[in-house]
Formats: structure tokens, C-alpha cells, sequence
């Protein structure tokens, strides 16, 4: 799948350390501006236990999970839309991702370096937030030129369209970003307003997570400091997740056989490593969720978004399945559990036939009927 998550946030604050414990990629690592210069790409299994659940009944010779990939982009700093640092070059690479993890320091160490000379993870997001803000501001200055132009064909659509942009200026003047802008009212009926603004493709505008790297003895994620209630106050405006997770401890974790990272894992009181609620939150982001295939070769997971229907699930398996589909077979994996086979779930009539209007749940799992 093509969904990504860009992991963003001012130099030296733990970006990569991170992205190396959700990768184990090896990314450089190191206390000074810029080590990352050109984006590292790594793709990320999405823990998920139902996997399991599904092959304790269903016997398969193996179990594939979903994945997403993160990004990590070198650190922004203030004036990088006016080209400080490496600027524009840093937001592109932002651009063409999904969504926005990030990662601001919220614990005092003396021996590692801030590029702003303390530790202020509010300032810091205000920091990266400005400069994806300005950046939209000359796209958009751009869209405003183009449509007034078209105002004097007297266009509904160029009217509304003319709209939405200054309304939209106005919200990014304000520092505010355009995630927190709400363009649906200029829509209407009108799909063309809807493609204007899908097209603008704002940085500031992708959903947003909030890592807060920690020192260890906030590791578990439970309980808070000064610096990450900051940081929940924060992201409580925007409906923003925040995770808390140390990235020199998760980083260690990473490098670790199986058993002594369990052992290390539960020594520390956690259940799992806390990258898993990182992962599980970019998927819940991106607003994805997942269907399962179950059979002798593999039962597997695949991603696809909330709201999708059958034919669109069948499609993400190959593009003949949603071409010729018609009908899916779907039951639950708390059925399949009950029952203890698939025979027993039909002779029990919870094997249900959905045809192309079903809107698949998150845990189905299906088998697809197509034609070509």
C-alpha cells in the first residue's frame, strides 16, 4: 500500500532514533543538525493479534500482516519555507506523504544539544507548524491569482472557489493550519470546489501525531511531565493523538533477540513496545482499517480505508477482483472462534453473502467471488 507517515520535527530531537526502532533501517544517528539529509523510507508491520486468532482455527503455512511505511525527514528549522537550513528541499519531501508524526524532546539532558538552545516541545511545534503554514500561504496566494482571473466568466465555481481561498488565507495568516479549516462549507454542490481544494495538496492541512520522546521513566507511557501535558493540551485543540515514547529505549528494544526483548519489556512494566501505539495510531490516522483472507497458503491482512466497500476491498487483492466481482463471503473472527472451523459457520448460517453495496467492518474476513 502507498499509505506513508512523515516522521518531521526540529533537528536533533530523537526523529531518527525513532524511525531506526520502528525500522531497525540503521538511519544516522548523531548529535548534530542535519545528519539526516535525504529522507530515509522504511515499511512497518501493523501489530495486530487477530492474525493469530484467525490461524489457530484456520491452519496456514504462514500469516502476513498489513504495513505502512514512515518516513524520516531531515530536521526543519525556523525560516526553512524561506529556504533556511535545506528548506523547500525538507517540504517537499513532506509533501508527499500521508500524514505527520511529530516528534518534539520533552526531557532535559545537558550533554545533547537543542538547535534552540532549551527545551520548549510547544515552541518547537509552533516552530515546524509556521513554516508548513507559510508555505501554504504562497500556494494558495497562487490558486487566488488563478481563479480571480476566471471571475469575470462569472463561473458559479470560480466564485465559490474565490471564496473558500481568501477564507482560507485569512486561516493561515492566522497561524492556524489548514487541517483546523473547515472548506465544506464553499462546497455545496459544487464538485469543483472540492477539487480545488483537494488539489492545494497542504502541508499543513495532513493529520497530525504528536510523539513526545521521553527519558525512561516516562517509557511506559503512563503518566506525564511538564512537557507532555504541554504537548496534550496542544493536540487536545486539534483532536490530535499523542504518544509518549523514549526513543533511546525503544531504539534498544528494536536491536534485541525475541525473548530478551520480552524479557525487557515486561521488566519495564509495558506489555509491548511503545512503537506498537505509534504504528497503530498512523493507521488510525490515515483513517484505515483492515479486512483479513484466511486459507491454507496464508491468512493475511489487508488496508484499506473506513467506509470502503466490497468491490474496493476485493481490488486492493487484484484489480480483476473489483472488475468482475459478484459477492463476497464474510464472517467474524469471533464466529470463526465460536465454531472452531469454517464448515461450522455455514452449517451454523453465520458465513453471510454481501453483495457490492456492503460496506466492509474492520476484522471481516472474506472471500472474494468474481467473474472476468
Amino acid at each position: 500500500m502507498g499509505f506513508n507517515c512523515g516522521i518531521v520535527g526540529l533537528p536533533n530531537v530523537g526523529k531518527s532514533t525513532i524511525f531506526n526502532a520502528l525500522t531497525a533501517a540503521g538511519a544516522a544517528s548523531a548529535n548534530y543538525p542535519f545528519c539526516t539529509i535525504d529522507p530515509n523510507v522504511g515499511r512497518v508491520d501493523v501489530p495486530d493479534p487477530r492474525l493469530e486468532q484467525i490461524s489457530s482455527v484456520v491452519k496456514t503455512q504462514k500469516c502476513i500482516p498489513a504495513s505502512m511505511e514512515f518516513v524520516d525527514i531531515a530536521g526543519l528549522v525556523r525560516g526553512a519555507s524561506q529556504g533556511e537550513g535545506l528548506g523547500n528541499q525538507f517540504l517537499g519531501h513532506i509533501r508527499s506523504t500521508d500524514a505527520i508524526v511529530n516528534v518534539v524532546r520533552c526531557f532535559e539532558d545537558a550533554d545533547i544539544t537543542h538547535v534552540e538552545g532549551s527545551v520548549d516541545p510547544i515552541r518547537d511545534i509552533e516552530t515546524i507548524q509556521a513554516e508548513l503554514i507559510y508555505a501554504d500561504t504562497g500556494t494558495v496566494a497562487k490558486g487566488l491569482d488563478r481563479y480571480r482571473k476566471m471571475l469575470k466568466s462569472g463561473k458559479k465555481d470560480a466564485i465559490a472557489i474565490c471564496a473558500m481561498l481568501e477564507a482560507l488565507d485569512a486561516h493561515l495568516q492566522g497561524l492556524r493550519p489548514g487541517r483546523t479549516f473547515d472548506h465544506l462549507p464553499f462546497v455545496g454542490d459544487m464538485q469543483e470546489v472540492e477539487d480545488a481544494w483537494r488539489d492545494l495538496h497542504l502541508l499543513s492541512a495532513k493529520p497530525a501525531i504528536y510523539v513526545c520522546n521521553v527519558d525512561e521513566d516516562l517509557a511506559t507511557g503512563v503518566g506525564d511531565n511538564v512537557y507532555t501535558k504541554a504537548v496534550r493540551e496542544h493536540a487536545k485543540k486539534e483532536g490530535a493523538e499523542v504518544i509518549l515514547l523514549c526513543g533511546k529505549l525503544e531504539e534498544e528494544i528494536s536491536t534485541m533477540a525475541v525473548d530478551d526483548r520480552q524479557e525487557m519489556i515486561a521488566g519495564l512494566g509495558m506489555t509491548e513496545p511503545g512503537l506498537n501505539s505509534l504504528i497503530r495510531a498512523g493507521y488510525a490516522t490515515l483513517g484505515l482499517q483492515t479486512y483479513f483472507t484466511a486459507g491454507e497458503k496464508e491468512v493475511r491482512a489487508w488496508t484499506i480505508h473506513r467506509g470502503d466497500k466490497a468491490p474496493a476491498a476485493a481490488g486492493k487483492i487484484h484489480s480483476d477482483f473489483e472488475r468482475g466481482f459478484i459477492r463476497a463471503e464474510v464472517f467474524t473472527i469471533a464466529d470463526l472462534l465460536k465454531a472452531g472451523s469454517r464448515v461450522k459457520l455455514k452449517e451454523l448460517g453465520q458465513l453471510r453473502s454481501e453483495g457490492k453495496e456492503y460496506v466492509v467492518q474492520d476484522g471481516d474476513v472474506m472471500e472474494f467471488r468474481f467473474n472476468v
